[in-house]
């Protein structure tokens, strides 16, 4: 007999039953209701939205375990937030988002003393050149952190190798991150040998704190590199000038190599190239003419050579926003490459203003001012908006401006 029950055998009085305690409605278990705040959308207002339905919600997206899981979760999907462009002490932010998600103005300003050069964004992070005392600065925006690197021996004083550019990218497996607030990153620094006749590069890891050996390439263009790097599956690309190419860094294989662009008899011009993924993946390169945008793409053949295929052109003055009949035509000034955007000046209603549009599928997004001429860099990020770490009244600025 089980003890919910106790029968007696000559007919007393039937004790009542014991009932086990209904389960929890789910929304009242706080670790299934916070897996389900976890799978909100990464929009900047998604958490403060929640904070406000009642006290226990607010109480639980604040938690800073919580933040970190959140921002851990979407980090390799996180919403293109704006981009960063270089004024003459200031690294400045301009949100691209729509309302509620569009961030205050000033979020993300950052001083830039002596000369300083803003070389990429990747994964919430920014990779800042400092050419006076030779190092690399690291900064992730949305938590204020702030990483130093040197030099690698052989890029410094007396070393072998000049520095050309640098990418920086979260360290792969980090999707999950911990308790640590500072996650891992890669730092890729490029450059050539001094006689300029071989590419090199070399990796440095936040986890140990070192850089890895310098390898190499034959290199026939003279390697100076205007654009910021492009990150293709494990690969990162860099276009090189003055005479075309594109240099290639297998971070699996951790190899060097040297690809022909497309139109590589043609002489590099700023503003008119970018090399970025191919439609269905893969390597692809973006080249504009006037008002004609060719998409190529780079395939292998039955016999195993890999060549450059035009996928197509578009006709950009045939599209809405990117033809004004004033000017000048449109220019390649940044590239998303989180949801393939691209970031093009144009000229409008007299003024010089820019647009993004997803080439692919001619998506657009409405026209943004330009501050000034010169390369945009997309910033991709989960931020929280002031909810958890950090605080602050972002949040509440998101919602007031809804």
């Amino acid at each position: 007999m089980s003890g919910d029950e106790d029968l007696p055998s000559g007919g007393g009085r039937r004790r009542r039953r014991r009932m086990s305690p209904a389960p929890a409605p789910p929304l009242d278990n706080n670790d299934l209701l916070s897996d389900i705040l976890l799978r909100l959308s990464p929009s900047p207002s998604s958490l403060p939205r929640a904070s406000l339905v009642c006290k226990r919600w607010h109480r639980l997206v604040s938690d800073p375990a919580f933040v970190r899981s959140f921002r851990a979760r979407h980090r390799r999907n996180a919403p293109l937030l704006g981009f960063f462009t270089e004024g003459e002490s200031r690294l400045s932010f301009t949100s691209t988002m729509e309302r509620p998600d569009r961030l205050p103005r000033g979020h993300f300003s950052l001083e830039l003393e002596g000369r300083r050069r803003v070389l990429g964004c990747r994964h919430g992070l920014v990779i800042i050149l400092n050419r006076i005392d030779l190092y690399l600065l690291v900064w992730e925006p949305v938590t204020g952190d702030l990483s130093r690197v040197a030099f690698p021996p052989e890029f410094g004083d007396g070393g072998s190798a000049l520095f050309q550019h640098a990418a920086v990218l979260r360290a792969p497996g980090d999707v999950h991150a911990g308790e640590d607030l500072s996650t891992p990153f890669l730092v890729v620094s490029v450059g050539s040998d001094t006689t300029v006749t071989r590419a090199c590069a070399c990796v440095y890891s936040s986890e140990t704190g070192v850089w890895g050996n310098l390898v190499s390439t034959a290199c026939p263009s003279k390697v100076p590199m205007y654009n910021p790097s492009t990150l293709i599956g494990s690969s990162l690309y860099w276009l090189l000038g003055p005479t075309m190419a594109i240099l290639k860094f297998d971070l699996d294989r951790q190899f060097l190599v040297v690809i022909d662009a497309p139109l590589h008899n043609c002489p590099y011009a700023m503003f008119r190239y970018w090399v970025m993924p191919a439609e269905g993946g893969g390597l692809g390169f973006l080249c504009l003419s006037g008002y004609n945008a060719q998409l190529w793409m780079r395939k292998m053949d039955c016999d195993g050579t890999s060549g450059w295929v035009l996928g197509r052109t578009i006709e950009l003055d045939k599209l809405r926003w990117l033809y004004s009949g004033e000017g000048f035509p449109p220019m390649i000034v940044g590239f998303g490459e989180e949801d393939h955007m691209s970031f093009l000046m144009i000229a409008l209603h007299g003024n010089i203003g820019g647009i993004m549009v997803k080439l692919d599928s001619t998506q657009f997004k409405k026209p943004f001012r330009v501050e000034c001429i010169g390369i945009h860099h997309p910033f991709a990020s989960v931020y929280t908006a002031g909810i958890g770490i950090g605080g602050g009244h972002a949040g509440a600025e998101l919602l007031h401006n809804t």
